[in-house]
């Protein structure tokens, strides 16, 4: 068995070799896996063995296998016309704050599995709409919009023997334009709260979507004809019903005040683009 630092796991295997039972876990990068005490764990089913291509590119958009590194998804390069999209995958790479070392391990599907309200990748695949592909080890499988991944702190949609196969970003994804804040209580610490606005070409509505601040992600659907008033109504109704974090990043009524204003940066953002401009 290879050398692990869970003293209490007794077995790694393929992620199919079996039967699920308790005490398993999936592991991919393992960065967040290893990064504290996991004493239910009895037995690692290792995702990476499974040999998917990282990144495949398609009519239909592209596919980012759950097991695609921060790195590898960073050195990316989108087709021809997927500009706006290009950027914003890079600024949240960059938002996950931390070393090189970790980026080469750190994986995307590893990132959002966890749930934690700061993870970039959760940005990412939420404000571009994607979908998350689930596989079962009975050889099942299910799509799940990315907004519906996650369903609070630590919590997600998969169900024991289920597992995150890649996340897939639609080709609308890559026409659209997009403008992103991000804000956080230090200049190196965890985002406290990260709004994406996107916009695409020549549509009256945009979306925007608020992550970080909240326990579980949270998008509208918003009119190009929204004034400010309605637009601060909306997310903060949006907000509080998803459940504002309250921990040592920052307090509900700061990230509240901190989203509300990033948001009206966004707006303004991409209305000063205009329907078809680029960023300011």
């Amino acid at each position: 068995m290879p050398s692990v630092d869970l003293h209490t796991v007794s077995d790694v295997i393929a992620a199919d070799d079996g039967d699920w039972r308790p005490g398993d876990r999936w592991l991919a990068g393992g960065s967040y896996l290893y990064s504290q005490p996991q004493p239910d764990v009895r037995r690692l089913r290792d995702l990476t063995l499974l040999g998917w291509p990282s990144l495949r590119v398609d009519d239909d958009g592209v596919e980012i296998a759950a097991t695609c590194t921060i790195a590898e998804l960073a050195r990316f390069t989108p087709p021809a016309g997927w500009t706006g999209v290009g950027e914003l995958i890079r600024r949240c790479c960059d938002a996950l704050l931390a070393s090189h070392k970790v980026w080469n391990v750190a994986t995307v599907g590893g990132n959002i599995c966890a749930a934690l309200p700061a993870g970039p990748m959760t940005s990412l695949a939420v404000a571009t709409g994607a979908w998350c592909v689930v596989d079962d080890l009975a050889g099942g499988r299910r799509s799940v919009p990315a907004v519906g991944f996650v369903r609070d702190v630590e919590s997600t949609v998969l169900s024991d023997g289920e597992y995150l196969r890649s996340v897939r970003l639609p080709a609308s994804a890559g026409r659209a334009r997009y403008a992103m804040r991000r804000a956080s209580l230090f200049t190196h610490g965890r985002s406290a709260a990260l709004v994406v606005g996107r916009a695409d070409p020549d549509a009256d509505r945009w979306s925007l979507s608020v992550t970080a601040a909240t326990r579980r992600p949270v998008v509208l659907r918003l009119t190009a004809r929204l004034t400010e008033e309605q637009l601060r109504e909306q997310v903060d109704d949006a907000c509080a019903a998803a459940g504002w974090v309250d921990d040592v990043h920052g307090l509900p009524a700061w990230r509240r005040h901190r989203t509300l204003r990033l948001a009206s940066e966004v707006r303004a953002e991409l209305t000063a683009a205009g329907p078809t401009g680029g960023r300011r």
